[in-house]
């Protein structure tokens, strides 16, 4: 076990397994000071794996001397169980202080860990608040708590990234985080070092993970592509619209997108996905190399000619399992723009990857 601030430690499952250990009170066991100290437990490890299995032997003692100090003399509150996934808060049955949050993760360069970060650091918090010790670990105290911790560091000393891992790194020169969640880390940075579900950073991270499992042709479910802006599932196309508009209205948001024959909304702004635009026309075939506006010696930068959009309910093929094809208007079939899983090229000149595309020719922008 590593200080890392006062009342967070990071560790490996060694050190979980001798807090486990000393929570049970097992009096045929040598119990370490250390480990009695600590009141709360975050595991992030593997499905199926259970840290008892690695006890350290009774005869050797917890090399840490540092929380030796300390051992007996915390408390703590109860805090709300989670409501994610993940298994609960939870009171061990030998000792009343300690409470425990498992989150199950991969040390995988794929692996989902935004969306584990505000239960993870809301039970550190809730930790350190009450006046407890909390650690933090994984199987090797290298990638998934290091990340973790980080986050935390991050949002709690608004540090960058790069400042917290060195700072972490101060404590533990293990720590190591993979390069995945080193990328999440950046967007979590970008978004203020909060999980903002209605970012743009946020929505590519999702779109590009859905791309990632559809490439690996992994069923996505219904459930992970987004909700229909008009209220209506690909059963459902004949049905009024009326029920879908009021869904909206209640929404709020600004601005939705229409068939332009059938005016069937079709997106929402919110499910809109910006990109920076690209170098215009310099960006694709040589022979359009150069082209200047009148008048001017600059080259001139195009307005994009279709917006890009999360995968929703009523796209058909998508849900089919295609990787590429044409999207069309759910109610009348006209056609609306196309998707492709392993990315296109907007007419400013980004790639965009994934790319659902609705042409603004298409469709009209109508202000709510």
């Amino acid at each position: 076990m590593r200080k890392v601030r006062d009342g967070l430690y990071i560790g490996n499952i060694t050190d979980a397994a001798a807090v486990l250990s000393s929570a049970e009170a097992d009096s045929s066991r040598r119990l370490s000071p250390a480990a009695a100290a600590v009141t709360h437990l975050l595991s992030l490890i593997s499905r199926g794996i259970n840290p008892l299995d690695f006890k350290r032997p009774a005869h050797i003692p917890d090399p840490d001397q540092e929380l030796q100090q300390v051992a007996g003399e915390q408390t703590c509150t109860p805090i709300p169980s989670s409501s994610s996934s993940s298994s609960p808060a939870s009171s061990s049955p030998g000792n009343s202080k300690l409470k425990k949050l498992t989150v199950p993760l991969l040390d995988s360069q794929s692996q989902n860990l935004l969306d584990h970060l505000d239960e993870c650091l809301e039970f550190i918090e809730s930790g350190r608040k009450d006046g407890g010790i909390v650690l933090v670990h994984c199987f090797a105290g290298v990638s998934r708590s290091g990340a973790v911790v980080t986050a935390y560091l991050m949002k709690k000393e608004c540090l960058t990234m790069d400042n917290a891992l060195e700072s972490l790194k101060k404590a533990s020169e293990i720590v190591c985080p993979n390069d995945g969640f080193r990328q999440q880390l950046l967007m979590f940075e970008e978004m203020g070092c909060t999980v903002n579900r209605e970012s743009d950073v946020y929505k590519s991270f999702q779109l590009a993970k859905k791309g990632d499992a559809d490439m690996r042709r992994q069923k996505i479910g219904i459930s992970g592509y987004a909700a229909d802006p008009a209220g209506h599932t690909t059963t459902e196309k004949n049905n009024s619209l009326v029920s879908g508009d009021k869904r909206l209205l209640n929404s709020q948001p600004s601005t939705v997108y229409r068939c332009k024959k059938c005016r069937q909304v079709v997106a929402s702004e919110e499910n809109v996905i910006t990109h920076i635009p690209g170098a215009g026309l310099t960006s694709f075939k040589w022979r359009k190399r150069g082209v200047k506006g009148s008048g001017t010696d600059e080259p001139v930068q195009p307005e994009c000619t279709s917006i890009f959009v999360q995968p929703m309910q009523w796209m058909t093929p998508v849900q089919e399992g295609m990787v590429e094809s044409k999207l069309q208007c759910v109610k009348c079939e006209a056609r609306l723009g196309n998707f492709n899983w392993a990315g296109m090229q907007c007419s400013c000149g980004t790639w965009v990857n994934p790319a659902f595309q609705l042409h603004k020719s298409r469709v009209d922008a109508a202000p709510l």
